[in-house]
Parts: C-alpha cells; structure tokens; sequence
C-alpha cells in the first residue's frame, strides 16, 4: 500500500516532526495550516533545493544511489539496495557510512518511508535531473539506442569499435554531466574529398567515418535530444544511463566515493605565531580604517548618481594613507556595514529624478568607536565584515551595463556574501588550530562539504581569505584564536536570533566584552598613557595610545609615522591650534610633565610660550569684520601685507583695522599669513573653541540584522513543538471540515439526517442540542467572508450569540447568530 508524505508526517511523534522543522527551518516559514501543506511545501522544488544545498558530496552521491536503484514500476529502493550500489566499486565505503547517509536523508525527508521501500521526494528529479551525472535510461531517449542497450555483447562490441575521438567524447560524458552541445557542422556528412582524412570505420567494412559526434549518433551511443535549427545554429546530445553505467565500470556507478573531507598536507603552525601575526594585522586594519574616516571628515567625498564613491576618490583616499585601493574598498565597505560612516545630504541640495546630492561623511557613531580599546575597534570591524551583504571583490569590476562597479554601490550587493565568509572559516575553523591551508585545499574541502554551494563560487573563497587576511582575522593564513572565537560568537548568535529577538541574551553576556574581544586584548600591546618628547620636538609613543591620550596628541603634535610606536611632532601650528581649542601656556606646559617620560627640551617649552605670548595679539570681529590690536606697530604692519591686499583693509583708528569681508575669510588669511589671530564677540571676549566637524545621520550596524538573509531563524526546540501543535490542530480542523455535512459546508444536501436549511429552524436545532449536550455541526461565515464549519457542544443561547466549546482543541468559541447559516445534529 502506497503511503504519501503527508500520511507519513501525520503518523509521526511530535517531537520526531519537530526534529524536521528544526533541520529545514524554511518549512515554517511562514507556518504550514496543516500536515498537507507542510507535505507539500518540504516537496517544493525551493525547498529541497535548500535542504540538497546543505549536503556534503558522500550524502549527495547515497541520494543518487537511491535514485538509480528505484523500481521503475513501484518507484521505491530499500537500503540494501543502495547499500549494494554504494559498495560495488573499487574502494567501497564502509556500510555503517552508507546507512548513516541514508539516515539523515530520511531525518530530512528526502527519503521517506521505510527502510525495505524508500521513496525519493519526486522534486529532486526536477533539481538535479542527472543522478551521480549519469544520463536518462536509453528506453526513455530513443528505441534504437534501447534496443542496442539491451544486447550487453553488442554495446561492448560498439565501444571498443570508437575511434579514440569519439571515445575521448564518450569519457568526458560519462564522467557528468551526461549531456552535451554540438554545431550543426559536427553532424553533417564530411566535405567531398576529405573522406580520406577521417579514421576508418570498423564495423562498416573499414570505410571513412563523419565526424566523431556523428559516428556516435549513428551508432546509437548518443542520442540527439534537440537538433540545430533556425532558432538555434547548435543541437543537444545525451549519453544514455547505460552506456555510461559501462564506461564507469572501472570507477563504479557512483563515482569514487570519499566518506570523509579530503586531507590536508600542510603541517601546522606554531599557534602563537599566527595569532601573533593576526594581532599586528588588526592594528594595521584600524589604524588605516581611522586614517581613511579622518580624511573623509576632512574632504568629504561626493556620492555619484548612480551611488557609491568614483574611482578617483577612492584613489584619493588610498594614496592619503598609503594602502592600495582594493585594501582602502574593504576598509570602507566594513566601515559601513559597521555604520561607521554614512551619505548626508549637502547644504542646499535638492532631490532631482537621478536622486540627492550627498556626500560621505562619518557618522556620530564614529565618535563613540574611536573611544573605544583596540579590540573593541577591530571586533566591531571584523563583525560588519562577517555579517555584510556586500561582495567587494566585485569592486573595480564591469557590470552587465559595463560600468564600474564602485564602492558603496548597489552593484556590489550579494544576499549569499555572508554564508560564503562563514563557509570559508568554518573549513578553517574545523581544522586543527594553527592550520594554514593552500587556497587549493580550501576549496576541495568546500567542494566535499557542499559540493552545489560552493559549484562557481571559487573566485569569491579566494577573495575571503584574502579579506580575512588584511582584516587580521587570519595570521600566516591559519585562523586566529580570536577569529574563531568571533566565528563562534556571529554564528551563534545567528542561530539564536529566533529565541532572542531584542538582543536581551546578547546584552547580558555581553560583561567587559565578547570572548574575541578579550583574547585578542591579550595579544596586543597594553594601552600607553605617556610618551617619550625627544630634543628634536618629536613625540613617540611607545606603543598604541589610551583614547585619553590619542585625543590629546591630535589636538598638540602633528601625527608623522604610526606602527609600534608612533611617532609625533610638536610645531608652532600644532600648537596654536592647541591654544585655539582652549589650552593655555601653562597647561600644555602641564600637559607635556605629566604625560612625557623623559625630561622636556627646553626648545619644547621656549615655543609654547613664544606662541603663546603671540597668541591673541590680535582681535578680530565683524565691520564686515575688524581686526585691533594694542600694538600699533604689529597693525602698521599688517596694513603694509602685500599678502592681506585681498582682505582690503582700512585703518579705522590707531589700534582698529576693517575689512568688507567676513571674519572667517579675514582669520583664514591672517594665519595663512603667519599671524596668530583670535577672533572675540561683542564685549571683547575671546572666543576659542576647537573646529566644528560635519558628521553623517547615525546609521545602524548590519550586525543587529540577522546574518543570512537566505537561512530562515532557528528556533528552540519548546517553539518548535508549539508549531507543530499549530499543525496538527489545523490538520484535525481540515479533517473535520471535510467531515461535515454537504449544506454545512455550503454545498448540496447529502444523505442522512435531513439538514436544516432556514435560520429559524437552525436556532431550534441549537437549543436542543444546548438541552440534550450534544454534538452539532455549525455552518457559519466568518469575519472575512468565507464560509466555514465546525463540531461543537453548544453550552448557551443568548443576547444574540451562541457559545459552544469545541471537544477537539478544549476551547470555548463564540458564534453570532446572524453569522450562522446552517446546524445540523452529529450522527
């Protein structure tokens, strides 16, 4: 007796359907009204590509054996006989591997029912049509390429009678996949006089042969499925299932067959030197990453129409720091995806139909990460970049307009970015610790780990390890122990996200930060409150600087080198712009004791003061603006500028002079002059405040979003049996739907019990089942309109409704009266 899968479903516990809804979370999503339509959605050709997608090549290669081994008239195989398959070649796997493949094909339900008559779900020959890339049975392609399959003797004799042309084409078929494209040229007959050229052909008396595609159509090895036409200058070419079965006799039918990931040769590392490595690359990442954000906040660069940054900008950008451009693209597009930076509309810009005019800036956010420690920094980074949907090693490329992909741009979108990230660390993840891999073996082990995932993808694995390498994730190319603790973080909390959906687990385990954060603290030189000031006016820092300090020595020196340790320099511009944020003489002095290890030059202190005493020689205010001064000869001067022609000033009186411009533009050019203005406000306050910087809307991390958009949310086990109870309580009321009495349901009157058709004689019908407690199946419309039925106990009549309590689910239901269009008693 033929079981269907929903059957099947419905005869299984609770917890075993939860276990499938845990292993295919996509099923519920959104959830299935019963057992029918969960049968028919884990049948759907989505959703067993999803599930196939998740198999390593062994599980796959047993799916392919079920699938061969069906028979033909009852559509079903039996372990034992994928078994006998699976072990036929010539390094047969163990049994115990082949029965645990086949387990979790049943776990998942690709296979179903049981273990003497498996069922293969039928949209699986829709996906994969080519079972271990083996082509279609010679019955169902042509009769006289069946009739030659049928004669084991005479196939052989065929094969071997190929010319080795042909039976080159022949290997490269059976090795999958089974078919093929040919000009139209390779089946026509051979050009008068060129016969002479062609091999002969045995079993025709040794005369010339065609083509070799045409000896192997005309001798049935091939089959033509589809012919040149006008619409088409190529035709189709299948090698029936047969045929290869034979040529694979030395491989087996399956192929060779690896239970197991295929090893790796290189030995290795010395842990310590490769988190070592990875340490001095994640201070590399977020010092270039805050040097690029610094220049962005110093020239803002403008976004194109058509989105994203311009080439030369970014060239810009990579030459201020000194990276190359694809290091500067993934340091930005992290940046972003952190929320690090952001579009802000310019001044005056008005939206046109090509969009606004904006620019990229960074954002508040931005603040708040530079204040945070090394660490916190680079896991942050390294965060977005695990979580971004964005491909940037598609950035510099042509897309299908051919125009420059560019950075920030739409064009670099890619939904499956995050899983390739994960599916790259997670082979680095799993081996041992120190294990740095070829980009070669890499791959070979994504190919066995999921053979349809990573099919096409390999330029996109090679871009990850590189990416992971200029992040620091990697360290002489194995992982790092704080890569993998960040892996394991990202992926957990990825799979919690459906039980913790505000984050609220996440916040409280956060403490003094994730365990990636804390190891990678203890791999990086201790923070540095101090420097050392050499005779020479320079600042090193030995080592990287407290928040504290950092924002002190951008304010007081100007940054020359960074590395180790750092090194500064203190010049009368670094030091006027002190004085402008608001320092005085005597604390830069302070400054220089407390946080200077070696003893102050004496050249450090004579420029602060002599800067100091200039500072504020002059006033400047608005006339236009003006600008005073007790000194008359220091005005008398600068009346006499050549340099200040442009300001147009006038002498207004002994210590006063004016200009027709703006006070900015008059401060400008006095300092560009070498003067140290100040500028004051109405009651001859100085003024001194540090300079404003424009920053970008805050923008939300993609961290806070969840990190596959193509992974449905895992839930918990107590969710998940809640789901199912859903399902089952939608199947029982389907079945008692379709038990219902015809005029209940809206439909023509059946036999039996005579059914009640006006509303009057339903409420009499009503009120004696209220009476009597029993059972009566209830027609009503619903809120929406639709028609539908329902088995209740009536327990009261009254004010206009009636209330019954549903005996399957336990619950008290309340109908209006005017709703209900039928009654009738239960047999």
């Amino acid at each position: 007796m033929t079981t269907s899968l929903a059957d099947h479903l419905r005869s299984l516990p609770d917890e075993s359907l939860a276990a499938l809804l845990q292993l295919r979370p996509d099923l519920v999503v959104p959830v299935p009204a019963d057992v029918s339509a969960l049968a028919i959605r884990a049948q759907s050709r989505v959703s067993v590509a999803r599930a196939l997608d998740g198999l390593d090549q062994f599980t796959l290669q047993i799916l392919d054996a079920a699938r061969l081994t069906r028979d033909p008239a009852e559509g079903t195989t039996s372990t034992a006989s994928v078994l006998a398959m699976a072990t036929t070649g010539p390094h047969p796997p163990a049994p115990t591997s082949v029965r645990t493949a086949v387990n979790r094909l049943r776990a998942l339900f690709l296979l179903h029912g049981p273990e003497s008559a498996l069922r293969v779900v039928e949209s699986i020959d829709e996906v994969s049509p080519y079972p271990a890339g083996l082509g279609r049975p010679a019955a169902e392609l042509d009769p006289r390429a069946a009739a030659l399959c049928a004669d084991p003797a005479k196939l052989r004799r065929t094969l071997l009678a190929a010319p080795p042309s042909a039976r080159a084409i022949l290997d490269r078929l059976a090795a999958g996949p089974p078919v093929g494209s040919v000009p139209a040229g390779a089946l026509q007959a051979p050009p008068v006089g060129a016969e002479d050229d062609l091999p002969p052909d045995p079993t025709n008396g040794g005369a010339p042969t065609g083509s070799p595609v045409r000896w192997l159509v005309d001798h049935h090895l091939l089959v033509l499925v589809s012919g040149p036409n006008k619409a088409s200058a190529t035709g189709a070419v299948e090698l029936p299932r047969e045929v290869g079965l034979l040529l694979r006799r030395d491989s087996g039918p399956l192929g060779p067959l690896r239970t197991s990931p295929p090893p790796v040769a290189t030995p290795p590392r010395e842990p310590k030197a490769a988190d070592s490595a990875g340490a001095g690359q994640t201070m590399e990442a977020v010092r270039h990453t805050e040097a690029l954000l610094e220049q962005l906040a110093a020239e803002p660069a403008p976004v194109l129409r058509s989105g994203g940054l311009g080439v030369r900008d970014l060239r810009r950008l990579a030459r201020a720091v000194g990276v190359d451009e694809p290091t500067a693209a993934l340091l930005l597009e992290a940046a972003y995806a952190a929320g690090l930076i952001g579009e802000v509309d310019l001044p005056g810009a008005t939206t046109t139909r090509y969009g606004a005019d904006q620019q990229v800036l960074p954002t508040a956010g931005y603040e708040v990460w530079r204040a945070g420690t090394l660490a916190q920094r680079w896991e942050q980074l390294g965060r977005a970049w695990l979580t971004m949907t964005r491909q940037v090693g598609l950035i510099g490329q042509r897309d299908d307009r051919d125009r420059p992909i560019t950075v920030l741009s739409a064009e670099a979108e890619r939904a499956g970015a995050p899983a390739a990230r994960r599916a790259v660390l997670g082979v680095l993840a799993d081996l041992e610790p120190a294990t740095a891999p070829t980009p070669e073996e890499v791959q070979s082990l994504l190919d066995w780990r999921a053979p349809r995932r990573s099919r096409g993808r390999e330029a996109a694995h090679r871009e990850v390890l590189t990416e992971a390498a200029t992040l620091g994730v990697t360290g002489l190319g194995a992982l790092t122990s704080y890569g993998r603790l960040l892996l394991a973080d990202v992926t957990a909390t990825d799979e919690r996200g459906g039980d913790d959906p505000l984050g609220l687990r996440a916040d409280a385990e956060d403490g003094d930060g994730t365990g990636a954060v804390r190891a990678l603290d203890a791999l990086l030189p201790a923070p540095v409150d101090h420097f050392l000031v050499q005779a020479d006016l320079t600042v090193v820092v030995p080592g990287p600087p407290d928040p504290a300090l950092a924002a002190e020595l951008e304010v007081v020196a100007e940054h020359e080198s960074a590395g180790g340790a750092s090194v500064h320099r203190v010049t009368p511009a670094s030091v006027r712009r002190a004085l402008d944020a608001g320092y005085s003489a005597d604390d830069l002095h302070a400054l220089f004791r407390r946080r200077s290890r070696t003893p102050v030059p004496q050249g450090l202190t004579y420029l602060v003061d002599d800067v100091a005493r200039k500072h504020g020689g002059l006033r400047v205010g608005s006339a236009g603006a003006y600008v005073r001064s007790d000194d008359e000869a220091l005005l008398t001067e600068v009346l006499a500028d050549r340099r200040l022609e442009s300001l147009a000033l006038r002498r207004l009186a002994p210590t006063v002079l004016s200009t027709p411009y703006q006070v900015g533009r008059m401060l400008t050019a006095l300092r560009e002059a070498g003067y140290a203005p100040v500028p004051e406000d109405a009651s001859g306050a100085a003024v001194l405040s540090r300079p404003k910087t424009r920053r970008a809307p805050a923008r939300v991390s993609v961290t806070t979003r969840t990190l596959d958009p193509l992974t449905a949310p895992k839930l918990s086990m107590p969710r998940l049996l809640g789901v199912v109870e859903q399902i089952r309580r939608g199947d029982a009321a389907a079945r008692a739907a379709r038990r219902a009495p015809a005029v209940v349901r809206g439909g023509a009157a059946r036999t039996g019990p005579a059914p009640v058709h006006t509303h009057s004689d339903a409420l009499a019908v009503l009120q004696q089942a209220v009476r009597d407690k029993a059972l009566v199946w209830v027609g009503y419309v619903d809120a929406h309109g639709a028609t539908a039925s329902r088995l209740v106990r009536p327990v009261s009549i009254g004010a206009g409704y009636l209330r019954a309590e549903d005996e399957r689910t336990e619950m008290l239901h309340t109908f209006a009266l005017h709703r209900i269009t039928a009654a009738v008693l239960e047999d």
